[in-house]
């Protein structure tokens, strides 16, 4: 007979105080498993989805939420801005590369974002069929809206008011697919593209105006922006310089603010770091708790296996195999305890990711991490450390002393 079915059969027959351990192991280790996930594709999120921007121009409020609601699309943004003054601003010699944002309404809970072509040089995007939008009322789609929602090019699809709502919807001026993004494996892949005139159009600014449809430069470009607003506006500097000296100008001389996704990046991690490592203490007591459970488990259930344990003995048994019995049971108790864990923290992640409206699914738990194997190697030898003295104790049991008890 087999250890490892000795030490699955010693584990069923104390089965409740086993599930108990069980059961910690793997809420410990379900909390750490979730955490590693979520705070590892939060900070990818965060560092693909700001990728090349340098800086955002927007109206003046909490620079946070104008990264927020700029570039990772999850907020409110701060107001809108003079399409006219940004401009003037971003027209400085040291930027390298502006994009304009227009945003305020919805499809099925995806950003609908009016831009222009500088928005398809930033994020290089490649198109997976069809074309880049050219006309009012035209937009690309990114890859994951047609996925879910079985858009083709050349489909309508109406807009509403507001960032999620799906109630006022545009009934009045639909949009036709013009193309379909290849996956892009950031923010773009939830979001709908068109140019800004139809942004405006959608809400009844610039009607009378003709200049929809074609391409402007110099006076007439500035002209069209006349009394327009839109949202923020994305900007790449020439060189690093600039970093320090336009933000100072913008904030210091215009009625908007300049935020840098870098810095409200690293202190938006820093908050959320704080909830992470809270959570990483009660899941390390968890997990104390249970390495406890599972050695009182082994322990206190040595007094009542003695008669097993020496008869295992009279009938050959060494006393390495009888310590490597318990050191068995232990590292099932905990390792066992862990996989199902693990495979607990997939589920929460994944269960966290689809409870977000669409559009802001930015969590998913169907990717497995390097840090997932330390994990688990760790918990082995937590299995064998809180089996050890009990292997121990087992071990240097005597065999006489214990029968003449009897």
């Amino acid at each position: 007979m087999s250890v490892f079915y000795l030490a699955l059969k010693a584990i069923k027959e104390k089965w409740l105080s086993s599930l108990l351990s069980l059961i910690l192991v793997g809420f410990g280790v379900a909390i750490i498993t979730a955490l590693l996930l979520l705070s590892n594709q939060f900070s990818n999120n965060l560092e693909k989805n700001a990728k090349g921007i340098d800086a955002v121009l927007g109206a003046k409020g909490s620079p946070m939420q104008l990264i927020l609601s700029s570039i990772y699309y999850v907020d409110f943004p701060t107001g809108n801005i003079s399409y006219e003054e940004a401009y003037k601003v971003a027209s400085s010699p040291k930027v390298k590369l502006w994009v304009p944002l227009a945003l305020g309404d919805n499809f099925s809970g995806y950003r609908i974002a009016g831009t222009n072509e500088n928005f398809v040089n930033l994020y290089n995007l490649e198109l997976q069929e069809g074309d880049f939008w050219n006309k009012d009322f035209e937009v690309t789609i990114g890859a994951d809206i047609a996925k879910k929602k079985g858009i083709k090019v050349g489909d309508t699809i109406h807009g509403s008011h507001g960032l999620s709502s799906a109630d006022d919807v545009h009934e009045e001026h639909p949009y036709r697919v013009a193309g379909i993004l290849k996956q892009q494996n950031n923010v773009v892949d939830h979001l709908v593209l068109t140019n800004i005139e139809s942004i405006w159009l959608m809400h009844g600014i610039g009607e009378d105006d003709d200049h929809h449809n074609h391409d402007h430069d110099g006076h007439a470009e500035e002209h069209a922006m006349e009394g327009k607003e839109i949202t923020s506006m994305l900007i790449q500097y020439k060189s690093p310089v600039s970093i320090v000296t336009f933000p100072k100008y913008v904030n210091d001389n215009t009625s908007m603010q300049i935020a840098s996704p870098a810095m409200e990046s690293a202190r938006l991690f820093s908050i959320v770091g704080v909830g992470v490592e809270a959570f990483s203490w009660l899941a390390y007591m968890i997990i104390f708790i249970s390495v406890l459970s599972v050695f009182i488990n082994l322990y206190v259930s040595l007094r009542s296996r003695k008669p097993d344990l020496v008869l295992m003995r009279t009938l050959g048994a060494s006393r390495s195999k009888v310590f490597l019995l318990i050191i068995l049971e232990g590292i099932l108790l905990v390792t066992v305890g862990a996989a199902i864990g693990m495979i607990m923290g997939h589920i929460m992640v994944q269960c966290l990711g689809s409870s977000l409206e669409e559009g802001q699914n930015v969590f998913t738990g169907f990717v497995f991490l390097k840090e997932e194997i330390y994990l688990l190697l760790i918990s082995f030898i937590i299995g064998i450390l809180a089996a050890v003295f009990p292997a121990l104790k087992a071990y240097r049991s005597d065999i006489s002393k214990i029968l003449s008890e009897k």
